[in-house]
């Protein structure tokens, strides 16, 4: 038998751990989840951990910075863009930079970069704007938030994002709050079948599922965020962030039945709230982050913080931190939402594991979270995004899907003085029609907040769509003259013989503290339209807000109304119902009060007197008039 040089046994020796070297677990697809997860972990050093653990803003972020703090998450906040209209090849350059970045890190960890979509691609210019979410509400359509949702997903992922911090599932008992269109219904029932959306997002989960773990059904679908946990839409006087003082069982049978449904259907994040519930911020809520959602739930994703979330922990924010990453760690937040001061946060919290005030556990459990959702959406496989889905960004389909979930939307309040007189549909065949008021002309204001920018904007030139006076014109017949003035006097009004008038007025964009209002009236000069026009001629009033409003005091003068809540960037739904093209079905998924001397006022309340009731909303019948 011929002998084998020493030297050559050696390089055989030599190549063999080589070969096992290279070969890593967790880089390998067939391989189990829990053991990739198991492997990974194994190898990452307390600094790669807790840069996983870090979510950063865009603007702070670069690829060396990626590489150099192993950072896990980077985030658009509201308004954050990589150039004005930016196409959707310039977003996913970068996102696909600062991938890179992660990527060339010793463990090749990608990170995932999030963003908010809370009706449609909302940053984004020339994506379809979507009804925000108390619109949706009142279509009572499951289905139709899925495909809105799967729509949402696609447009997203044309931009090469792969996470969205969507669906809020606020249960708003409070129309004051400024985030009240952020929410579906004041009726945790209707809220909990909204949860739709999440499928829609991520896709069904399979049969056979376990239920709590997160799924993501590949490339052309996002990870989901429920927000924000628990009781965001309970707060003393609807003031956002505030305390939602509210007995245990009134939490967990108002505020956490849509937690239930994201949770089974697979959601892969958790956003928690600013607010407190009886007193203690919701951030430093151990009892219900660790206690509730991750042990009696089995939530198996990642809990995630808001915006400086941990840093508001403190009053002021920001006012002792190692004491908020202390806090917001321990109470069981895996990702936080830095998202500036990067450097401050990862200091802190090594700081705390290092002297034994954190244990080494939590970061494992946040850690092992994070990656589990990291795995399960194809990230390591797929990290870089392409430009195969570009066209679907605001696309046709998508906006058709858009108009019908506007049209779906619309709540009919009146409609003539009894049944015998209706005014709705309005023939389209008529001399001379008036279209007024702030809001007929202005696709900003009907898009309302998270549009563009974190507030929404006014105009019509913040990106593509359709207004509600361009849709009438679209809609009318050829020989009718339409005639717009914004503010119009009650003698113009009489001097030009009007067949009748559409007069479109309401609230202006507003998101979050900003929209917080404790009067809740319509902005001027919308009133006095209302009254020079339908003090006038036979008018049909169309509300576009947020929220209930006062209305009361004008009802009388008009001969229809119609909540249009904030439709969004298709303003042809609306035109759909008032010339009867489609019927009104939409009913109020929230209760419209008489005052706001009556709020709170919710359904089931035993001071339930409302001027139109929760499930309120009128019916047409579809019509071919001419």
């Amino acid at each position: 038998m011929a002998r084998i040089p020493i030297f050559l046994m050696g390089l055989v020796v030599i190549w063999a751990a080589l070969a096992e070297a290279e070969y890593m677990i967790y880089k390998d697809a067939t391989k189990p989840l829990n053991s990739r997860i198991k492997d990974l972990m194994s190898r990452m050093t307390l600094e790669e951990k807790i840069g996983q653990m870090t979510q950063i803003e865009r603007g702070v972020a670069s690829a060396e910075v990626m590489k150099d703090y192993f950072i896990g998450s980077v985030l658009s906040g509201g308004g954050s863009v990589p150039s004005k209209q930016a196409s959707a090849e310039t977003w996913i350059n970068m996102v696909n930079e600062l991938q890179k970045g992660a990527l060339s890190t010793r463990l090749g960890i990608p990170m995932i970069y999030g963003i908010d979509a809370v009706h449609g691609h909302n940053n984004v210019y020339k994506a379809t704007i979507f009804p925000h979410n108390v619109g949706l509400g009142a279509t009572r359509d499951p289905n139709l938030v899925k495909r809105i949702g799967a729509a949402t997903a696609l447009e997203v992922r044309a931009t090469g994002i792969p996470y969205v911090f969507a669906p809020c599932i606020a249960v708003c008992r409070d129309p004051r709050w400024g985030r009240c269109y952020e929410s579906y219904s004041e009726d945790p029932k209707l809220v909990q079948a909204m949860t739709e959306i999440v499928s829609g997002l991520q896709g069904d989960i399979p049969a056979n599922s376990s239920k709590g773990v997160p799924f993501v059904a590949g490339k052309t679908k996002v990870a989901a965020c429920a927000k924000h946990y628990v009781g965001d839409g309970g707060t003393t006087k609807g003031i956002n962030e505030n305390n939602t003082q509210i007995s245990r069982h009134g939490l967990l049978s108002i505020h956490m039945p849509g937690y239930y449904n994201s949770i089974i259907k697979g959601v892969s994040t958790v956003m928690v709230s600013y607010s407190s519930w009886n007193g203690v911020k919701m951030h430093a809520n151990r009892d219900m982050v660790t206690g509730f959602l991750k042990n009696i739930l089995r939530f198996k994703g990642f809990v995630i913080s808001d915006w400086e979330g941990i840093d508001r922990i403190t009053s002021p924010p920001h006012a002792n931190y190692s004491y908020s990453i202390q806090a917001g760690i321990s109470a069981g937040i895996d990702m936080i939402m830095v998202p500036n001061n990067y450097k401050e946060f990862i200091d802190g919290l090594t700081s705390h594991v290092k002297n034994k005030v954190i244990p080494m556990s939590r970061i494992d459990d946040a850690v092992t979270r994070i990656l589990r959702v990291k795995f399960t959406m194809g990230l390591f496989e797929n990290p870089l995004a392409d430009n195969s889905l570009v066209n679907e960004l605001g696309s046709q389909e998508h906006r058709e899907l858009a108009r019908e979930a506007v049209r779906k939307s619309l709540v009919l309040l009146k409609n003539g003085e009894s049944a015998a007189e209706p005014l709705l549909p309005l023939p389209k065949k008529a001399t001379k029609i008036l279209v007024a008021g702030s809001h007929a002309d202005n696709l900003g204001y009907q898009c309302g907040g998270w549009t563009i920018e974190w507030q929404g904007l006014g105009g019509n030139n913040l990106t593509s769509g359709t207004t509600i006076l361009t849709a009438i014109k679209n809609t009318v017949d050829p020989s009718t003259e339409v005639v717009y003035k914004e503010n119009p006097d009650a003698d113009f009004v009489k001097s030009n013989n009007f067949s009748y008038a559409i007069v479109v007025v309401g609230e202006p964009p507003y998101a979050e503290t900003f929209g917080d209002s404790l009067n809740l009236t319509i902005s001027e000069p919308g009133p006095s339209t209302i009254q020079n026009v339908c003090g006038t001629v036979k008018c049909v009033t169309v509300i576009i807000s947020g929220r209930p409003v006062v209305i009361q005091p004008y009802v009388s003068l008009m001969d229809a109304l119609v909540a249009a809540w904030l439709p969004g960037s298709e303003g042809q739904g609306v035109a759909d119902a008032l010339f009867g093209d489609y019927g009104f079905t939409g009913t109020l998924s929230r209760t419209w009060f008489k005052t706001v001397d009556q709020l709170p006022m919710n359904i089931g309340d035993q001071h339930y007197d409302p001027l139109f009731p929760f499930g309120f909303g009128l019916s047409t019948k579809p019509t071919k008039t001419i």
